[in-house]
């Protein structure tokens, strides 16, 4: 193997995340009555800017900002672990408790981290209804929290994978 090949390979990586897409019903003022929720994350080292995001994160994390095995793909995770995974994170970033209705698939992306690596990332989302709001609130990846109707969603997620997978789900009317 050529030295080219090498370093190409060792500045490579995967990561899995999971995550949910958010809905309450209830707004008497949006004609679905449905509101999706969104999480605007805080600024750090790793992602410098705000961007607006559908909560989601590692499925385990070894610390220190390392993704933990089943994050780094060292090991296969469960659909169990996924699932608990996903929640998780609906709590950490968004300080709700919601419960997962269906799953609804996984994206995947690519970038470059501030590190020189391309990661390759894999997110499975879950389409999940809010239960309640917890007393503790959102965390601190979370600058700020809003709940908004399709077309704002559409408007404000950042992500281009995001907002494409979204807009296929809206599109097959998922929630009645």
């Amino acid at each position: 193997m050529s030295l080219k090949m090498q370093n190409s390979k060792k500045k490579f990586r995967r990561e899995f995340s999971a995550g949910g897409i958010v809905y309450k019903k209830g707004d008497r003022f949006n004609s679905s009555g449905i509101l999706w929720l969104i999480t605007k994350a805080t600024p750090s080292a790793f992602f410098p800017d705000n961007y607006w995001r559908f909560p989601k994160g590692w499925l385990d994390d070894a610390g220190n900002g390392i993704p933990g095995p089943l994050a780094s793909g060292a090991k296969k995770a469960t659909e169990e672990e996924i699932r608990e995974a996903a929640i998780r994170e609906v709590k950490e970033e968004a300080g709700i408790e919601a419960k997962i209705i269906k799953k609804l698939g996984t994206i995947r992306y690519s970038f470059n981290d501030k590190n020189g690596y391309k990661v390759l990332k894999f997110v499975t989302f879950y389409l999940m209804e809010w239960q309640r709001d917890l007393p503790e609130g959102f965390g601190y990846e979370t600058d700020e929290v809003r709940w908004v109707d399709k077309y704002q969603v559409l408007s404000l997620l950042t992500n281009m994978n995001e907002k494409n997978f979204f807009q296929k789900i809206i599109e097959k009317n998922i929630v009645d």
